[in-house]
């Protein structure tokens, strides 16, 4: 299993051609992100950059051997020690198990490099394969998550406690 890695200005051209190349089939489960993000990419990324340096935030990127991306991972809204889990893993990817151990690392490491103490994930209905990740990494259903939550979408919230490693 790659190293999830932090996320770096020199990360920009990996994680666009990610998204681009990943576009149609993360519209069939999740909201397009629409033209207006890949216009704006470089503007939209040096966010990303300010949110992570704030401490808002905490982006990770997973990697092939060939140095392209396989997945997103993101730590939001890092207040109170808890956060909201998000990820995206490329279409070449997916039943390989990759989203689920990215997951269960990035619990193990969001306690130690963070300090949280709980995190909560929504998937959409129609992303029955992100409910079986959340499921396999200790994350429990906590509830509906409407249309705001998920770009238009229903579905449900998803939690889970971490404890850090003694």
């Amino acid at each position: 299993m790659p190293e999830l890695t932090s996320l770096h200005a020199d990360h920009a051209p990996a994680v666009l051609a990610f998204e681009l190349a990943n576009r149609a089939y993360f519209a069939d489960s999740v909201s397009d992100r629409g033209d207006e993000y890949f216009a704006r990419f470089a503007e939209r990324f040096a966010d990303l950059l300010a949110e992570q340096e704030a401490g808002v935030c905490a982006f990770y990127l997973l990697f092939d051997a060939d140095g392209s991306v396989l997945g997103r991972f993101n730590l939001m809204d890092l207040v109170d020690g808890g956060a909201s889990l998000g990820y995206r893993v490329a279409e070449r990817a997916t039943g390989r198990g990759v989203a689920t151990a990215a997951v269960l690392e990035l619990c193990r490491l969001a306690p130690l490099a963070h300090g949280l103490r709980e995190l909560r994930a929504a998937a959409a209905d129609t992303n029955p394969a992100s409910q079986r990740v959340l499921a396999k990494a200790g994350f429990t259903p906590a509830g509906p998550a409407g249309p705001a939550d998920l770009g238009g979408r229903t579905g449900s919230w998803f939690h889970r406690t971490l404890v850090a490693a003694p």
